[in-house]
């Protein structure tokens, strides 16, 4: 008899939930700790936080050397450039110097940081500053004071790379759950797709909508999750990287695809880009949709969308 068993952790800083058809208990625990195990390899590959990181030591020898890094590392930042390219930069990895100095949303942040300060600090974020060399297969950050960061994008990939592992496993069905960024594969126990709710940005614990999904990933990015409010304005935890400031003006952000790490990173560039060059953007890339709320509650979605309330 097939069941669905989920199994709630805390993995890279956030609250990650593994759920895996099968016909047995045991069974399905094995699978879930080598999805668990899959996470925390990526993170300490991943991580600004650990000393001995490869994240770490490309940023500590920015505009000094190139730093020799495994394939793993290489192809990810690869990729993060090629969406860089797609999004005209509204994505882009190297955002690590504004990010932790002036935005820290918690409650005791009262005013919004310095202009001047920002301006110099965005001098460094230019993900065209990254350069790899494939042959040699390093990574150089060209100016002194660099920093990369994966955070819109890693937890796309660790669920992505959790998949995989539970694919090569036999698991025909399940869902990794990346904090909101999720993918999915199969069908629940019962058979029928899974269904995914689209979280209300008033009230993330109730859904505006649901949609019917199999083999594929949902990112959602929304300013209810961590925000300051300063002056009466809200503003979201997302960095527009061209300017250094928060983005306001849109609540939600939720983007569909076949994978999970391009969910993750969609959703960063859809919700700053300003709302009619985001829906034309994703209109134009294959098997990518999304659906938009603005702070007015008005919902836009790209063109394959049908929603269910």
């Amino acid at each position: 008899m097939l069941k669905e068993f989920k199994r709630p952790q805390k993995l890279m800083g956030n609250a990650f939930e593994i759920t895996v058809v099968s016909d047995d208990e045991k069974t399905a625990n094995g699978h879930i700790d080598a999805a668990i195990e899959e996470i925390r390899r990526i993170e300490k590959l991943l991580t600004t936080f650990s000393e001995k990181s490869q994240t770490n030591l490309i940023n500590k020898n920015a505009g000094i050397q190139a730093v020799k890094v495994d394939w793993e590392i290489f192809d990810l930042i690869e990729r993060s450039l090629r969406i860089s390219k797609i999004t005209d930069g509204y994505f882009d990895i190297s955002y690590g110097g504004i990010d932790k100095s002036f935005w820290n949303f918690d409650k005791e942040m009262k005013q919004l940081p310095d202009p001047e300060l920002i301006k110099k600090h965005l001098k460094l974020v230019n993900y065209q500053n990254i350069i790899l060399d494939r042959k040699n297969q390093t990574v150089f950050l060209k100016e002194k004071g660099m920093r990369i960061g994966f955070g819109g994008i890693g937890k796309g990939y660790a669920a992505e790379m959790a998949k995989r592992i539970l694919q090569n496993r036999g698991v025909v069905s399940g869902i990794v759950n990346a904090s909101g960024d999720l993918t999915t594969w199969g069908n629940q126990a019962n058979g029928k797709s899974w269904t995914v709710g689209i979280a209300d940005p008033d009230n993330s614990r109730q859904p505006f909508s649901y949609m019917n999904i199999t083999d594929m990933a949902v990112a959602t990015s929304g300013n209810y999750e961590k925000f300051v409010v300063i002056n009466g304005k809200k503003y979201s935890h997302t960095i527009n990287p061209k300017t250094g400031m928060p983005v306001s003006g849109v609540k939600s952000v939720t983007i569909f695809c076949p994978n999970a790490e391009i969910a993750d990173a969609m959703a960063t560039p859809v919700s700053i880009m300003g709302i009619d060059a985001a829906v034309n953007m994703v209109n134009q890339i294959n098997h990518l949709e999304c659906i938009i709320i603005d702070d007015q509650d008005r919902i836009y979605s790209s063109q394959n969308i049908n929603l269910k309330n």
